[in-house]
């Protein structure tokens, strides 16, 4: 399965920004300190798994594993 490195970067800012804001929400209000921390949170899983190149398939090996 070959998958964009824009689309893991993508699912990779979806997913720290639904777990940052679900955390923050958890006394009821979204404060502008937990939207900062949020908007990082989805900033920095986009820039660090974007730049992160996907493994480049070979073959299988007993030693290499699946």
């Amino acid at each position: 399965m070959r998958i964009s490195s824009a689309a893991k970067a993508i699912v990779a800012g979806l997913a720290a920004g639904a777990t940052a804001a679900a955390t923050a929400v958890q006394d009821g209000m979204f404060t502008t300190g937990e939207v900062v921390t949020t908007v990082l949170a989805v900033l920095g899983a986009l820039g660090i798994t974007y730049a992160v190149p996907n493994r480049q398939p070979g073959p299988v090996t007993p030693d290499r594993g699946i």
